[in-house]
């Protein structure tokens, strides 16, 4: 039940905090067709904190009652000069609700190979951008091989 965390709840290491435009637009975007879960809100703050498997990121809306951090004027898209990697089981049920719901993708699906040393970790990956322009690289491993 949002608004407070499951018993089970372990915050990861780094957790984003994203400022969004409208926090019920954010959410239809993160949870009904990105498959987020809320694990809690809170409403009166304009303020939720999603998960998906291990994935957590933590949305806020700009004009919400609160304290914020905002070290300039956002001007859309939001989050430039970065992508969040989101890595998921599979990719193919975001792909669907994104379609289904004539959401542009940003970069189509592919598989992408990435050398770290010797050894080579592939991905299925896509890029979307949210309602406000945050870049995201919904990912699902498919193996390691040796690079080169």
């Amino acid at each position: 039940m949002p608004g407070t965390p499951p018993p089970d709840f372990v915050g990861a290491a780094v957790v984003p905090e994203l400022t969004v435009t409208e926090l019920a637009a954010s959410l239809r975007f993160w949870c009904g067709l990105c498959g987020f879960e809320v694990l809690y809100d809170r409403p009166e703050e304009g303020f939720a904190y999603l998960r998906q498997g291990a994935a957590q990121v933590m949305l806020e809306e700009a004009g919400a009652p609160g304290r914020r951090w905002v070290t300039a004027s956002p001007e859309r898209p939001f989050g430039r000069g970065m992508n969040l990697q989101i890595e998921v089981a599979a990719l193919d049920p975001i792909l669907v609700a994104l379609q289904g719901a004539g959401w542009p993708l940003y970069l189509a699906p592919e598989t992408k190979w990435y050398r770290a040393g010797a050894v080579a970790f592939g991905q299925r990956q896509f890029l979307v951008q949210d309602p406000d322009g945050y870049l995201l690289r919904f990912c699902s491993g498919v193996g390691t091989r040796p690079a080169g």
